[in-house]
């Protein structure tokens, strides 16, 4: 729930810094921020504090799938909304547009690919004696702290840009090896071929 919760703040970030960006540069402090992450982190509790009270298990499996279906129509407007502003604006680099645009489509990815099967789960009722379906949304749900880390990589701006510049390194060595063994080549054997 953590998770979702902080994919949410990336997401509405990335949407207020492109759509608002002088709201977002007055209102952004340190202090805001520790407030947003103590919320994120405090959220859970409405999941868990009612199984201390003998609640309903049906109750409080239906307050965690809605908690965690709600931010879906959110990435998507976040993702849409961000994507017109950014179509809109001449101020921002094309790489950075690419990039921004990345982070939103690698969270509404994240979000759909390792948490919706969890929700269907937990809301239908018919598909929780799937097997299959059980299985497959428990070992999504244990590899999203993967997809965590590899939103991190996406979200810092040097990261990318230096792993992609060390494989055209790689590649262009690869080049230049290739180039450097044809010259070697006896005239004859280059001839040939």
């Amino acid at each position: 729930m953590a998770s979702v919760g902080f994919m949410v703040c990336i997401s509405l970030e990335r949407y207020l810094m492109i759509t608002q960006p002088l709201w977002f540069r007055f209102r952004r402090n340190i202090k805001n921020s520790v407030v947003v992450c103590v919320v994120v982190w405090m959220l859970p509790l409405v999941y868990v504090i009612p199984t201390f009270f003998k609640a309903s298990f049906q109750l409080i499996d239906t307050v965690c799938g809605v908690f965690l279906l709600l931010p879906f129509p959110l990435f998507i407007f976040f993702l849409v909304g961000t994507s017109k502003a950014l179509s809109a604006a001449r101020s921002v680099p094309a790489d950075e547009k690419r990039r921004i645009v990345a982070i939103l489509v690698a969270v509404l990815l994240i979000y759909t690919l390792l948490f919706l099967p969890s929700i269907i789960l937990i809301l239908m009722e018919e598909a929780k004696f799937n097997p299959i379906l059980n299985t497959t949304a428990f070992l999504l749900l244990k590899i999203s702290p993967l997809a965590d880390l590899t939103l991190y990589i996406f979200i810092r701006k040097g990261v990318v840009d230096e792993l992609l510049a060390s494989l055209s390194c790689c590649k262009m060595s690869t080049n230049q090896q290739v180039i450097s063994m044809s010259n070697d080549m006896p005239a004859t054997c280059s001839q040939s071929v």
